[in-house]
């Protein structure tokens, strides 16, 4: 058995140092540096892992800041760009409308607010999903899809709360449209100088200051109630389509070769190496896991992105009547004004931005974790 063995392990290596100018060779990674990490506690791989989520996440809203500027004029109904909405065609009208008005800077306004937002926010993601997944779920006989789907919600929840102001603030940034350069600190100014909620404002015992610093978590209830669900399936979706393609049928052609695990033995530990880690997956593999993890995610929270975005922009849009608008009351107005289809404005916008988006980030992430070894 054991000679059979080794000539099985010899005629791999001789095969990959044949095919060294073959497609075969090119798809083998090196191998990863010893001492895997088995406790993810440790500060080490915290890091590193909130490093690789931030690199991830900024990469991913770099490659679709336009679609992203685009998208947010659809749903908060801004007077310019309203009649654009609901079709492809109004899509690459919105485009050109924006390119000959405020050219190329035009479809990055708000980007910096956006990378200052998303590198903490995803590095908190994806750092609160490790760790509650692994408290969750500490061995492969508490893996359930509910147990799943939970990590990747509290994970969700997590990166919110301690992000949510910056992403008020690039909304705002990302609203106007006139010929001027918006500054963030008078911007900051003026969302905190806004009238509060009357809920918190008129309790004699809860601070003015407070009440105006909530006004930077204008929308955070129908954020979390929407990230339930999106967060969770993102992460839910995104496993199991792994699951899909590491399948033994599947994986000599979606799971990438290493240098120290013979090719011939993928269906041997569910694709480990040597040292314990998971081979990720080939290129095409991760980024069409991603990219319908991503439309999963986004069909099912995106009635409370609309709610959310409206509510972020209500001081703008209205501001001689604004007052503080509760989720019903703004989900009202959108069923009033469009009807149920007005919770679904920019959704093949959402699907066009969210496939490459969400197949970006997982994939960059994924890398990075390979490369840094955790």
């Amino acid at each position: 058995m054991s000679t059979n063995v080794g000539k099985k392990t010899a005629g791999s290596l001789d095969m990959k140092q044949q095919n060294t100018g073959d497609t075969s060779a090119k798809r083998i990674l090196p191998r990863a540096s010893e001492g895997a990490y088995t406790n993810k506690q440790n500060l080490d791989y915290i890091l590193k892992s909130g490093l690789a989520g931030g690199v991830a996440g900024s990469c991913a809203k770099t490659l679709i800041a336009p679609l992203d500027r685009i998208k947010i004029l659809f749903q908060t109904s801004n007077p310019h760009y309203v009649k654009y909405a609901g079709s492809f065609q109004g899509l690459l009208n919105a485009g050109v409308h924006i390119w000959s008005r405020e050219g190329m800077r035009g479809f990055f306004q708000g980007h910096s607010a956006t990378l200052l937002r998303i590198f903490p926010y995803a590095a908190v993601k994806f750092i609160a999903y490790e760790q509650i997944r692994n408290i969750i779920i500490p061995s492969k006989e508490y893996e359930t899809h509910f147990r799943r789907l939970c990590s990747g919600s509290l994970a969700g929840l997590c990166s919110v709360f301690c992000t949510y102001p910056l992403d008020l603030i690039r909304v705002r940034l990302a609203y106007v449209t006139e010929h001027h350069k918006v500054r963030v600190w008078p911007l900051i100014k003026k969302i905190y100088q806004e009238p509060a909620s009357q809920s918190l404002s008129s309790k004699s015992y809860i601070p003015n200051w407070f009440a105006h610093w909530c006004n930077f978590y204008r929308g955070y209830i129908p954020t979390v109630i929407g990230m339930i669900p999106y967060a969770g399936v993102s992460f839910f979706a995104h496993d199991l389509f792994h699951d899909i393609l590491r399948h033994p049928l599947i994986a000599p052609y979606s799971v990438l070769r290493v240098d120290d695990l013979d090719a011939d033995d993928f269906e041997v530990e569910v694709q480990k190496t040597n040292s314990g880690k998971k081979i990720p997956l080939n290129t095409w593999a991760e980024l069409l896991a991603g990219g319908l993890a991503g439309m999963t995610s986004q069909t099912a929270a995106y009635p409370f992105e609309i709610i959310r975005r409206r509510l972020q922009v209500g001081a703008v849009t209205n501001p001689l009547e604004h007052k503080f608008t509760s989720m019903p009351e703004m989900a009202k107005i959108i069923f009033h004004e469009r009807g149920w289809r007005g919770f679904f404005v920019g959704l093949s916008i959402g699907y066009i931005k969210v496939t490459p988006m969400v197949a970006c980030s997982f994939f960059v992430y994924e890398r990075m974790k390979w490369y840094m070894n955790i």
